[in-house]
């Protein structure tokens, strides 16, 4: 153990901690109610929403499991990264823009399941008993790949025990969602996307400069023959064009995962949104392209060393260690470069708690707004929403504890591909259909979100492995292809609901 790394993490929990309960104070000084608490007064700026966006969406998959299946396979594993960025760019440009000001129309929605009800005019509830399920599940599913990373991370960086690594981030992640709400979700996610942008771009640019140094040595281990052929992954031809197949399908989880989309709800107005959209897709360029780079160079530079201890997925947390280590011999500032070493390595803990910080608040909101205030308590006001969308947040945290803890809970990216195919196949369809096609019904809607989740979870039990297809790709299909014919069987949208969707995609501001 490195007591300058150990510093370093243990500082960067204090930093979060404080933006927690510096937050929680401030709304409760304000006044701020459910509104504040979960969605931030639709109050944030174009920096802050695009850097929380794509914070909350790239977990420690994107430091971890990324350049370690391109380290270990070659760039033919690049495909989920390609299928992720073309995501989040048609995410940003044709949903974002419009799904804030039909959020705003649709009597100032805060959660996706109250948009989708509230877009159609009705107070049926059945979206929402179906949604509340597919968030339960899911999120608890997500929120436990964040804190298995951090458990991943205390162990290989300090040698903790990762039981105690688990249960520290958890409580950390809890406390400052718990006090602060979404302006602490979005502020720290802001913080922790920087760290983020730095660590791997700063990864790669330092090891090559090592590598053309005296003191590094270059592995004898020869390149595989196909490690640069982006059509192969060590597979035959078939094989290899599934893999792009389920690559490219991971960008349809832009369109249906709610803790991002509800970024989209919360920025100020059209000005920032613009600038929301630029940023946020030069974010995720910069940080999926860097990611890749860490992988293709690791090889170069580890040769076959991770490999061979089945430690691909540490090839950035030993790169930087490495370099650091290398800096601070020459430089003979060793202390201070190792604590620079942990606090870049604390962007595996902030793509973890970024991640799971704005599970645990989507999933509060869902539950109060959705289920607490419609099913159970009518009349409940602004103070008692918040503290039932807290002790919500707790539970679920809990859940997603026992998930991480749990032997057979298949590893961080099982745990995401898992819950990402989820939300994209029951709410992507559906959330792109009422954006953009005016004949949409509620029926359709209901009936798209049943069948996409549905045949998600079936696929993943029965047919993912055999096929090699993610699920989110036929899943995404049958919610689309049942909403449409649902939706054209049974009766058209009345007059009110017609109008309501020409409204909603004008621009206003």
């Amino acid at each position: 153990m490195k007591i300058p790394e150990l510093v370093a993490l243990l500082l960067y929990f204090v930093v979060l901690l404080a933006i927690g309960i510096s937050f929680y104070f401030k709304d409760r000084k304000a006044g701020g109610g459910e509104k504040t608490y979960f969605l931030g007064d639709r109050n944030m700026n174009g920096w802050v929403s695009a850097f929380s966006a794509g914070a909350s969406d790239m977990s420690a998959w994107v430091l971890m499991g990324l350049p370690g299946a391109i380290y270990l396979s070659g760039i033919g594993q690049v495909w989920i990264a390609v299928g992720l960025l073309i995501g989040t760019i048609l995410a940003w440009v044709f949903v974002a823009p419009r799904l804030r000001r039909f959020s705003i129309a649709a009597e100032d929605s805060i959660t996706v399941p109250q948009f989708l009800t509230n877009r159609f005019k009705t107070k049926r509830k059945g979206i929402l008993l179906a949604s509340a399920i597919v968030f339960m599940v899911a999120y608890c599913i997500y929120a436990a790949s964040s804190i298995s990373a951090c458990g991943t991370l205390f162990n290989t960086v300090l040698g903790m025990d990762p039981m105690i690594a688990m249960v520290i981030a958890t409580v950390v992640i809890v406390i400052y969602t718990f006090l602060g709400g979404y302006n602490a979700v979005c502020w720290t996610d802001f913080f922790q996307g920087l760290i983020m942008l730095i660590a791997l771009m700063l990864a790669p640019i330092l090891a090559l400069a090592m590598m053309k140094s005296s003191v590094f040595t270059a592995p004898a281990d020869p390149i595989p023959a196909n490690f640069f052929n982006v059509y192969s992954s060590g597979k035959s031809d078939w094989n290899s064009w599934r893999d792009i197949i389920s690559g490219l399908g991971w960008g349809l989880g832009y369109f249906g995962m709610p803790h991002i989309l509800i970024r989209y709800f919360s920025v100020r107005n059209e000005k920032e949104m613009n600038k929301s959209r630029v940023i946020g897709c030069t974010w995720i360029f910069i940080i999926l392209s860097a990611a890749s780079i860490v992988g293709l160079l690791g090889r170069k530079f580890f040769g076959t060393m991770l490999q061979t201890t089945g430690k691909q997925d540490l090839v950035f947390i030993q790169m930087i260690r490495d370099v650091f280590a290398w800096i601070g011999s020459n430089t003979g500032l060793v202390t201070l470069f190792v604590f620079l070493a942990g606090v870049l390595l604390s962007a595996i803990l902030a793509a973890s708690m970024s991640t799971a910080d704005s599970q645990l608040l989507a999933s509060s909101s869902a539950f109060v707004s959705d289920i607490y205030r419609p099913f159970i308590r009518k009349n409940a006001g602004d103070r008692e929403m918040m503290w039932a969308g807290r002790l919500i947040m707790v539970l679920i945290a809990v859940v997603a504890f026992v998930i991480a803890s749990s032997p057979d809970c298949g590893g961080i990216m099982a745990l995401v591909s898992c819950a990402w195919g989820a939300f994209g196949a029951a709410f992507g369809p559906v959330i792109l259909l009422a954006l953009f096609w005016k004949r949409f019904n509620y029926n359709g809607a209901l009936a798209g979100i049943i069948a996409g989740f549905a045949v998600d979870i079936v696929w993943y039990l029965k047919l993912s492995s055999a096929t090699g297809v993610y699920e989110i790709v036929p899943g995404f299909l049958a919610g689309l292809i049942v909403a449409v014919i649902v939706t054209l069987i049974t009766k058209a949208p009345e007059a009110e609901v017609q109008e309501l969707f020409d409204n909603a995609n004008k621009k206003t501001e």
